[in-house]
């Protein structure tokens, strides 16, 4: 029996057979087992390789040229859909009127596939050039659609991908890469946009906890800093309990203060910004450290508090209206050749932190003789030598190391950019293999579980993320997952009256404190919430570049 010799059965309506051919959903049990549709069926078996479910349905006007096709329980082919090759669907999977699925394509069950679009299970091939392209060999990888997948309207699966159970494709995506289960994607071409149950209820849940932590901390501040106030003096004592005196512990206090929009209680602003703009050394425009100045004999440029403090207490000027008093020549004054040397002797290959802060420090050293007194070259330099020496494999400056991994350039990507590209409002070179080595390093540590949970480990991975997705939208669920994870636990490691602790198992202190606010207004401002966190950084730890017209 062919297709043709079966005639229409005496109740068999146009208008009915027209309207299935676009509403295929409406189909009946009694349509599905008519002599017409199993002779089509049938037909279909005999030129097309096929087999049909019972309860499986082809509309009239479905184009099927298969070498096999395989149509599972309660599945549809609408009127005017295209499937040609070799093509599996599972149960309750349905193709809308006008989509076209070529090549090697299985999809499993649940799959949902929308009007105009192209699911391309093959490839023309193209790599000689001497060689026409109509010539050259088809190639075939196929594509895998797993369960419950939704694809829009118009959008397109490449040849090799898999897209995996619970995702959904945006309408007008073009998918050319591999989609992980349950993920949203979208663009041409197509990237994650976040994950299924990622939506509202987390968003609702970290806002929620950062209103709580902000009230908290907003409230408790003065206390935190009182705490930390010895004969006029601020003090730390978070490693081992023992107080610790440094230029940097009075910043802090300024910087959570700032934070809140306030001053510390009884700071006198203009005596403390005289005797902070007193500790610049006039000659290099350093700021050697007074309680732990660089040892004798040793270049002020090589010591680590003297460069720090061109941030610390840099900033801390800024916060109380100032400005520096001299522009820092030991940076400013150099050859192309020196910055160089400089550069190129620093520790890239076995701390690569350490290297990254002092490009920090070289960076704002230039920001502020470009904001408040004058600047040549230098700056060029730097970016260009920056722009030859990083690793375009992974983004990042510097090398792993046996003991740590990618541990040491991770942190010092972000010294080196927080002083460098964010400050300057430049883009970041190589923005996602960046995040590709971020995201790897904080799987490698287990998401710094245990005694590596630290603010430095923290910032130094949020920092780095928020900076690089202000270019691109790269893994950013991976990023959000992360940030989302930081604000839940900063609530839990709040402790009443007495702020952070900056790593598990030491004592609330000032930097800390200081530190883990930040860390909390970055990843809220990695998720677009930050208006809902009472605290915004104004020191080191700000996020906006400032624009000086350069």
């Amino acid at each position: 029996m062919t297709l043709q010799s079966v005639k229409p059965s005496d109740d068999y309506d146009p208008d009915r057979e027209a309207r299935l051919q676009f509403l295929t959903w409406d189909r009946t049990p009694a349509e599905i087992d008519a002599p017409e549709h199993r002779a089509r069926q049938a037909h279909l078996a005999e030129v097309a390789g096929a087999s049909f479910a019972p309860t499986a349905y082809v509309a009239t006007d479905a184009a099927i040229f298969t070498t096999h096709l395989v149509l599972g329980e309660h599945s549809w082919i609408a009127g005017h859909a295209l499937v040609r090759g070799d093509v599996e669907f599972g149960a309750h999977s349905t193709v809308n009127p006008y989509a076209m699925i070529s090549g090697k394509v299985r999809c499993g069950d649940g799959v949902r596939i929308a009007s105009h679009v192209s699911i391309v299970g093959f490839n023309h091939g193209f790599d000689d050039p001497s060689v026409p392209i109509y010539t050259q060999k088809h190639e075939t990888l196929g594509i895998t659609i797993e369960d419950d997948v939704w694809i829009g309207a118009n959008a397109v699966v490449l040849d090799g991908v898999t897209v995996g159970k619970g995702a959904v494709i945006a309408a007008g995506a073009v998918v050319s890469k591999d989609v992980p289960p349950m993920a949203i994607v979208g663009g041409v071409p197509a990237k994650i946009v976040r994950y299924r149950g990622q939506g509202k209820a987390s968003r609702s849940d970290a806002v929620a906890a950062l209103g709580r932590l902000g009230v908290a901390a907003k409230a408790q501040w003065p206390q935190i800093l009182a705490r930390h106030r010895e004969n006029g003096e601020y003090v730390s004592r978070e490693a081992d309990g023992q107080a610790r005196r440094s230029a940097r512990h009075r910043n802090d206090a300024i910087e959570i203060a700032a934070g809140f929009g306030e001053l510390p209680e009884g700071l006198d602003p203009a005596a403390t910004l005289a005797e902070l703009q007193a500790l610049q050394d006039p000659v290099t425009g350093l700021f050697p450290d007074p309680h732990r100045p660089p040892a004798p004999g040793q270049a002020m440029r090589d010591d680590g508090l003297a460069l720090y403090n061109v941030l610390s207490v840099g900033y801390a000027i800024e916060v109380l209206g100032g400005q520096p008093l001299h522009r820092i020549a030991a940076v400013e004054d150099l050859s192309a050749n020196e910055l160089c040397d400089w550069l190129d002797g620093l520790t890239w290959r076995d701390r690569a932190w350490s290297a990254g802060a002092a490009v920090d420090a070289i960076g704002t050293a230039l920001y502020f003789n470009a904001r408040y007194f004058s600047t040549g070259r230098t700056r060029e330099t730097l970016f260009g030598w920056l722009t030859l020496h990083q690793d375009r494999g992974t983004g990042l400056w510097g090398s792993p190391t046996a003991a740590e991994g990618l541990l040491q350039p991770v942190n010092g990507f972000y010294r080196l950019t927080r002083g460098t590209y964010a400050q300057f409002g430049l883009p970041v070179p190589q923005a996602e293999r960046a995040i590709d080595s971020v995201l790897l390093n904080y799987r490698n540590y287990g998401g710094f579980s245990g005694p590596t949970y630290t603010a430095c480990n923290l910032l130094d991975t949020i920092h780095p993320l928020l900076l690089c997705l202000r270019q691109t939208d790269y893994r950013r669920p991976d990023a959000e997952a992360i940030a989302r994870a930081v604000i839940e636990r900063a609530e839990q490691r709040w402790v009443a009256g007495e702020g952070f602790a900056f790593a598990d198992g030491q004592q609330p202190g000032l930097q800390g404190t200081e530190m883990w606010l930040s860390v909390v207004h970055l990843a809220a401002d990695l998720l677009g919430i930050a208006d809902s966190f009472a605290f915004v950084p104004k020191g080191v730890h700000r996020t906006r570049a400032v624009g000086l017209g350069l």
